[in-house]
């Protein structure tokens, strides 16, 4: 199955960052693309985190998840639809939500950001906890024959998530990642996370200078169960595609079978 990952450098804008998702949808579709992924906050960078609560949408309802049905059944798409604010528990606090659409445009599966970043080096601070209420529930769904374990941002640092996840054809990480912190950490640990459960790795990310000032990493890439790197795009709006191979998966799973020595739960 060809997969894409779409790169934007969302803004305060939705109706501007829905046309802008739209597009690249479109351009993988037409590529060849039977699964995309967006990232993390692809419908929304606005200028404060609280900027969400105004935005978010109940279950099955809202612009947003509108569009992403809607993409997903015109292009006959498989749609991991980054994130977006799902109403919360209480009106302080929404939910970073992960919704998946089928390309009959029907929602097939929803994920929760589990783990909440915070950040704080003395120039830059960051607290999704202050207006995030996290998940609890890691979830995996098929993607026409596709196991495909979910995950957003940050997770990306806790390998217990995935390992709840195997075995998986492929880990989905939309995200994004601070320049700060992705400079440091982004590749290494998607690499880490192919290697170490066999299977491929998706990873859209927001990818540029925003209008609130912030700069996020971008290299969006996708990566192969050895831990090679199929395609990446280091900043700005675009597209990486690249095929998951079952051959491959097989392959690397009969050669190095790290799967089935496990001991620790």
């Amino acid at each position: 199955m060809k997969i894409a990952a779409c790169q934007m450098v969302s803004g305060p804008d939705i109706g501007a960052n829905l046309i802008a998702a739209n597009r690249l949808l479109e351009s993988a579709a037409a590529q060849g693309a039977q699964l995309a992924a967006l990232p993390e906050y692809f419908c929304l960078m606005g200028h404060s985190d609280r900027d969400k609560l105004g935005f978010a949408e109940e279950p099955g309802h809202g612009p947003i998840q509108a569009m992403l049905s809607r993409a997903a059944k015109e292009l006959k798409l498989w749609i991991i639809g980054g994130t977006l604010p799902i109403k919360g528990d209480t009106p302080e606090r929404v939910r970073n939500s992960t919704l998946v659409f089928s390309p009959t445009g029907e929602c097939v599966a929803r994920y929760d950001k589990i783990h909440l970043f915070a950040f704080d080096n003395g120039r830059e601070n960051y607290d999704e906890a202050r207006v995030l209420e996290a998940g609890s529930t890691p979830t995996v769904f098929d993607a026409g024959g596709l196991r495909t374990g979910l995950s957003v941002c940050y997770d990306l640092r806790f390998p217990e998530l995935y390992r709840s996840y195997n075995p998986c054809d492929l880990l989905a990480v939309p995200a994004a990642f601070t320049y700060t912190t992705g400079q440091a950490h982004w590749e290494l640990l998607l690499r880490a996370r192919a290697v170490e459960n066999q299977c491929y790795v998706i990873a859209p990310a927001q990818g540029g200078k925003h209008e609130n000032g912030r700069r996020s990493w971008g290299h969006s890439m996708i990566i192969d169960p050895w831990g090679e790197v199929l395609n990446v795009l280091p900043e700005g709006e675009g597209v990486v595609l690249a095929d998951v191979d079952a051959t491959r998966l097989a392959q690397v799973r009969q050669q190095l079978p790290a799967l089935g020595h496990r001991r620790l739960p």
